[in-house]
């Protein structure tokens, strides 16, 4: 217990010490929310890769998906390396960081509203992005403090209060670049906690080859089929969960596209993209990040899909319902201290990153884009003109005071959620990437690279992905949560460039001034 408090202390008083530090540069809100454009390649990789991330991750999917998919979960690592990492990089990170930077935009929301010439997008953006990233906040809060719980004996509500706090203060003392800075560090822990605990646990098993041979005698038990979702093994052959595609491929490909295809709609990934140094720091950063994502995200998945050698059941008759949120923390109950120690870092450094970035981009958005909103007359401009230099930089400290503010009103809202959860981990997930990413993904990527994009096909996509994500949720989820957001992602892509084609495109004039950018 000593060596656990020690490790924690340290790296927390680490933590609150880099937002010391970075206080001096979060004083506008350029410096604040970006960082001042000039964060590097290294910084840049690992905030995207913690943010992306978390314990909802390691605890959450990890354990669901390892005891649905067994070693097949593993595909996710994968998918979310190649598809959230790599080709998120290469194919929106030169040309948002070029548009955004070339038409002003700190925020999406900002972004919709300047792209597609209509302030109520940005506006309706921003109340989308404050409303459903609660529920991911609220997943992380309830990821970690099961660690603590497991770790420390600490009750659940005590830790998702010390985690709301401690975040409160890092976030708000140094704005970005703090949380840029702590999400490098936090990086280095997990990159060395998980390859450290997969070899740990599973040697426990008598080695990979051991454990591999054990999966393929597993089969579902009568707890599994006792569930509303037991069509998931209703094809099931004996040594599914040690298979390249486990029992059910269709099932792990919606899961596959949620996790992965996800990062490209969602604020708090895409804005790392905006404060990037430059286009050279682009090319080393998706180098970064990749690698970064296959051993975090691979890892996660990989331990999670032998969770069923640890956990003889995840079904709770009690509650009458799976409690899978449960497996990972008890597959490393019987790790030494020193390991667990390791593991409450690794999972509190990748919390702690994507709850920054969460809280950050909550709060900037609403400032930025409800409370104070600079309309843009052309391309580059503010309208009024030049103001006095002393009211300018009032008015920047007045607007980080408030972001300040908002963000300790975003965490409490998320710290309530996470004390009395509706759902599992997983599925506040599914509901807010759903949501968030059905809505924005196509609009976003799409208006980076097609002239066509029309104002009222933004708003069409909008509908489309908040209306399919909460019809779904108040009809009782007739559709997995997760599968639903799979399904608002992809739809999004048709829904625009159906819209498109028949609505009244932008002036060209306007257009052509946005993409000038490219040149």
């Amino acid at each position: 217990m000593f060596i656990k408090i020690l490790l924690t202390v340290i790296f927390l008083c680490i933590t609150v010490a880099v937002g010391v530090y970075s206080r001096r540069q979060a004083k506008t809100v350029e410096g604040f929310v970006l960082g001042g454009r000039s964060v590097g390649p290294w910084l840049t990789a690992f905030a995207f890769g913690t943010s992306y991330f978390s314990a909802v991750v390691f605890v959450g999917y990890a354990g669901q998906f390892g005891w649905k998919y067994g070693m097949s979960s593993s595909w996710i690592g994968i998918g979310n390396a190649v598809i959230g990492s790599l080709l998120a990089w290469i194919i929106l990170g030169r040309r948002t960081k070029l548009m955004t930077q070339h038409i002003q935009s700190r925020t999406m929301p900002d972004f919709f509203g300047t792209r597609y010439s209509d302030e109520w997008l940005r506006v309706i953006a921003s109340i989308i992005v404050f409303v459903f990233l609660i529920p991911y906040t609220a997943g992380v809060y309830m990821g970690i403090s099961k660690l603590f719980e497991m770790g420390f004996g600490i009750p659940y509500e005590y830790c998702a209060i010390g985690m709301s706090v401690l975040t409160a203060v890092y976030v708000i003392l140094g704005g970005y670049k703090a949380t840029a800075i702590n999400d490098f560090i936090q990086g280095i822990i997990m990159l060395f906690g998980i390859t450290t605990v997969i070899a740990v646990v599973l040697n426990s098993q008598g080695g990979l080859v051991e454990a591999f041979h054990k999966m393929q005698a597993m089969a579902p038990n009568a707890d599994d089929l006792s569930q509303r979702g037991k069509e998931l093994y209703a094809n099931f052959q004996p040594g599914d969960f040690a298979s390249w595609f486990g029992p059910n491929p269709m099932s792990l490909l919606g899961v596959v596209v949620l996790t992965s295809l996800g990062t490209w709609g969602l604020p708090q990934m895409v804005g790392k993209f905006y404060s990037i140094t430059d286009e050279s720091a682009i090319k080393r950063g998706t180098i970064i990040s990749t690698i970064f994502a296959f051993v975090v995200a691979g890892g996660c998945y990989f331990l999670g899909g032998f969770g069923r050698l640890f956990v003889p059941t995840a079904f709770n008759a009690e509650k009458g319902k799976f409690i899978y949120d449960n497996i990972v923390p008890t597959m490393l109950e019987s790790l030494p201290d020193v390991l667990i120690a390791l593991v409450i870092l690794l999972v509190l450094s990748a919390s702690m990153s994507t709850l920054a970035g969460l809280v950050l981009t909550s709060s900037s958005t609403m400032t930025l884009d409800l409370i104070y909103r600079d309309k843009k007359s052309q391309v580059g401009e503010v309208e009024g003109g030049e103001i006095d230099d002393m009211v300018a930089e009032k008015i920047e400290r007045r607007k980080v005071i408030i972001m300040r503010v908002l963000i300790v009103f975003f965490i409490a809202l998320s710290l309530m959620i996470a004390l009395n959860p509706p759902q599992f981990i997983a599925q506040l997930m599914g509901i807010s990437w759903g949501a968030l990413a059905g809505a924005f993904l196509a609009p976003f990527m799409l208006g980076l690279y097609w002239k066509g994009v029309t104002r009222l096909s933004v708003w069409a996509c909008f509908v489309w992905g908040v209306g399919l994500t909460v019809v779904n949720m108040i009809l009782g989820n007739p559709i997995n949560p997760i599968d639903c957001g799979a399904i608002a992602m992809v739809g999004g892509f048709i829904v625009v460039a159906i819209v498109s084609l028949f609505t009244p495109k932008m002036k060209s004039e306007t257009v052509t001034a946005i993409f000038d950018c490219y040149k």
